[in-house]
């Protein structure tokens, strides 16, 4: 066996990808199937799920990915996602709370709306998708190999960065935060609970900023390692974590951000106009 399989072999793994369709969701899943892993991937957009599922299935993998529908915005949608999940399988190894929303607007402009929106999927529809995954994530944990749990955060949670972004800002700090909890309360159970803090990457979410050449080259400029994050960045993160090699890991916030976190930067974009 080759140290590579050792550490990072998801072989026979069963994962949840929420927001998996696109972005660094994808990123996260095309790397689990890669390693071997079996992967759910789930948004409110269901065919788009399915869609990617199809994709990553042509790549020839090891592993392989199936795609539905699934809410974290509600309550009820976290319902049916998890009794979607139970009725796909008997055991969950790795869940990947990637899925989120944003809304950015001018400080006097902001709305009340924003909040409510943001925190119930940032942070109400991690911590409920969480909690009730638990007897999944239990069944094939021990102190050797704990079932793993990774957040979305950002490094907007991390530096006082607002960029007009609120409520999302606030509640990646508020996933930071709820990552160290859960983290502390659940290693007695045998489940790692960590975090990426990631700076800018290539997304939907993203594309105000990021959408062509040009955009990429300057916002690249203003990360100390000059460029933006790529799917590699993401796909060795994961494979770290969610491997042997992370099995000691609990309650960190990783920053994938180039080193923009110790920079004090007060914008993750720059100037777009």
């Amino acid at each position: 066996m080759s140290i590579f399989d050792n550490l990072f072999s998801l072989n026979d793994k069963t994962a949840l990808v929420t927001g998996g369709a696109t972005g660094i969701g994808r990123m996260t899943a095309t790397a689990l199937i890669q390693a071997g892993a079996n992967v759910m991937i789930a948004s409110r957009k269901g065919e788009d799920c399915e869609r990617t599922a199809a994709e990553l299935n042509a790549l020839d993998a090891t592993g392989n990915a199936e795609g539905f529908a699934g809410d974290v915005g509600t309550e009820e949608g976290i319902t049916n996602l998890v009794s979607e999940v139970k009725s796909r399988t008997s055991k969950l190894d790795i869940l990947v709370n990637n899925a989120g929303v944003t809304w950015g607007q001018p400080l006097e402009e902001f709305p009340h709306a924003a909040w409510a929106k943001v925190m119930n999927v940032n942070v109400a529809g991690l911590f409920q998708l969480t909690r009730d995954l638990l007897p999944l994530l239990e069944k094939p944990a021990s102190s050797e190999d704990p079932s793993r749990v990774i957040n979305l955060g950002s490094i907007m949670g991390t530096s006082p960065i607002g960029d007009g972004a609120y409520s999302y800002a606030a509640s990646k700090a508020a996933v930071h935060h709820l990552t160290k909890i859960l983290a502390r309360e659940l290693a007695e159970r045998h489940i790692t609970i960590n975090a990426f803090a990631p700076g800018p990457f290539q997304s939907r979410m993203t594309a105000f900023a990021t959408s062509t050449d040009g955009q990429v080259e300057k916002v690249g400029k203003c990360v100390p390692l000059g460029r933006m994050g790529s799917p590699d960045d993401i796909a060795a993160a994961t494979l770290f974590l969610c491997g042997r090699g992370g099995s000691y890991v609990t309650g960190a916030i990783l920053p994938l951000d180039g080193g923009m976190h110790v920079t004090g930067q007060s914008e993750v974009f720059g100037d777009q106009e």
